[in-house]
């Protein structure tokens, strides 16, 4: 278990992104991610967080339909041109994306993240998914995944993984600073969800929540938008609306986390939380 005081020697610019995708089109939407990516490195991130399966719409039929064209691997060239644009910028990528295991066939919903130099640096597979997301053919991830980056222990979620205290508190006793999560929340329900769990996972935590959300239609939903960041007392920091395209860039700061936490040190008796499931622990250059 890693120190669960221990805090960043330095800040971290972070940025959640939103922006119209297009249904399937693999290639059009990470033109888009890449697009994202530059502006928020053009505005001082250095790592930006894009919405759950971004770079296909969330399209499940369709995923399910024809795999092969529609699933992505960390090797698969179509991710090029959003390597290209983080290496550019300095500016690393957690991007929503189907993948499918190459011995199992399993199919999954995920992140890749990419590092500020361009290069594949870790897979999360979604472990909570909804009964829709089974029901078409997807299989829930068995591990956690924790990003040191910078100084900073950062916890990934997808989605309904957030609605889960559970999933937010294993990132927390594995030291994260930060819980960083790609979503489809559509209007209403979703919307409502949206404004209530955030606040809650960085309060339950006393770390900072990003929430990077739809803003457009995807599958049988409209996104809500929303995209935003909250501090680790649970107040919201900075929020994109339903803009399109659209960031919500904060400035995570050592000094607010330490004060969150002598104020509210929910994590002094871990022996009270949920059990601890496996992690990947992945160094983030």
């Amino acid at each position: 278990m890693n120190d669960l005081h221990a805090l960043p020697s330095g800040p971290l610019t972070v940025a959640a992104g939103q922006a119209a995708c297009v249904a399937l089109d693999i290639p059009a939407n990470v033109a888009a991610a890449a697009d994202l990516v530059r502006r928020a490195g053009d505005q001082g991130a250095e790592l930006l967080v894009l919405p759950e399966l971004f770079l296909t719409g969330y399209e499940l039929a369709g995923i399910v339909a024809d795999p092969d064209a529609h699933t992505l691997d960390p090797a698969d060239p179509r991710l090029d041109p959003l390597a290209a644009a983080c290496a550019e910028t300095r500016t690393a990528v957690v991007a929503g994306a189907p993948t499918r295991n190459p011995g199992s066939g399993q199919l999954h919903i995920s992140v890749l993240v990419l590092g500020r130099d361009g290069r594949f640096a870790a897979q999360y597979d979604k472990q909570h998914g909804t009964p829709n997301e089974r029901a078409a053919g997807f299989s829930s991830g068995i591990a956690g995944c924790t990003l040191s980056f910078e100084g900073w222990r950062l916890g990934l979620g997808i989605c309904w993984d957030s609605g889960f205290p559970e999933h937010a508190r294993a990132a927390a006793l594995d030291g994260a600073h930060a819980y960083l999560v790609g979503a489809m929340f559509g209007q209403g329900s979703g919307a409502q969800q949206r404004a209530v769990v955030f606040p809650a996972r960085a309060l339950d935590n006393t770390c900072y929540a990003l929430l990077a959300n739809h803003c457009g239609p995807s599958g049988p939903y409209q996104g809500s938008g929303g995209s935003a960041v909250w501090s680790p007392d649970g107040t919201l920091l900075v929020d994109a609306g339903t803009a399109d395209p659209a960031l919500a860039l904060a400035r995570l700061d050592p000094q607010v986390l330490a004060g969150a936490r002598a104020a509210e040190p929910v994590l002094v008796d871990p022996s009270l939380s949920a059990p601890r499931h496996p992690r990947l622990d992945v160094a983030l250059t």
